[in-house]
């Protein structure tokens, strides 16, 4: 019984060494993980020097930048302090959350607050928009991409305006009002870009039933919602057949 008390008691001493031996390793590790991240950070600061204009005019470029600044934790969308801060990276996505907002506003009458992330692209791109900051007219034209849009969206999100994207099908949508659209107004959605059964952007009642077994009154519910908010314009030919046309997901030679 001696012997066997002697044993658990090297035991339990072992045990305090070997935890005792991991804490410190643990400390080394840490402190040489901050280091390298330390590091990292002040060559990712230096090449942000380097690269300033190509990181706030090219959007390739600019995409590529913010996933390395994610991959460190590096929050430069938000920081106002020491060289991010300079960068103004915070106030590029402010201008254009600015800018995405006054194009989704100005053609909510039209879509009923849906719009293609693409279409919101194309609308910068070829028009612009009446906002402008001070300084705007010293600096060149600048490129946005699909990207930048969905990351102003977030930050309009942010402030509780109902704007958010979703993925509908093929294409990213911004929705602009705090209506919540269910599982068939998404289904609806995603069936109008499938032009497998007829032109893109139009379905029917006939296209609905056949493709997702719904009954009509399913079909009439989801269509009905979608039309009083105005993101769907019905169309009755001279048969009387009804066609249901999305104009969030209209293109420029539609």
């Amino acid at each position: 019984m001696a012997h066997r008390r002697r044993g658990v008691g090297v035991g339990r001493a072992g045990a305090a060494a070997y935890k005792k031996k991991a804490e410190e390793l643990n400390a080394v590790n840490l402190e040489s993980a901050m280091e390298t991240v330390q590091k990292l950070e002040t060559k990712l600061s230096d090449f942000a020097k380097v690269h300033k204009n190509e990181i706030q005019l090219d959007p390739a470029f600019r995409a590529k930048f913010l996933q390395m600044c994610a991959l460190l934790g590096v929050d430069i969308l938000s920081s106002e302090k020491g060289f991010w801060g300079k960068l103004c990276m915070g106030d590029f996505f402010y201008e254009l959350s600015v800018k995405v907002a006054e194009v989704c506003l100005a053609s909510r009458s039209r879509n009923g607050g849906i719009i293609r992330v693409g279409e919101v692209n194309e609308i910068l791109s070829q028009r612009g928009t009446r906002f402008k900051f001070a300084d705007s007219s010293k600096s060149k034209k600048t490129s946005y991409s699909d990207d930048d849009i969905i990351t102003a969206v977030k930050k309009l999100s942010a402030l509780g305006s109902g704007f958010r994207t979703v993925t509908v099908g093929r294409s990213v949508m911004i929705i602009s009002v705090p209506e919540e659209l269910d599982d068939d107004h998404m289904q609806t959605l995603n069936l109008a870009q499938d032009d497998s059964h007829g032109s893109y952007g139009v379905i029917t009642i006939g296209d609905i039933k056949a493709t997702l077994s719904w009954d009509e009154d399913r079909c009439e519910r989801a269509l009905q919602k979608l039309m009083g908010k105005g993101m769907v314009w019905l169309d009755i030919n001279n048969d009387g057949q009804k066609s249901y046309w999305f104009p969030s997901l209209w293109k420029k030679n539609t």
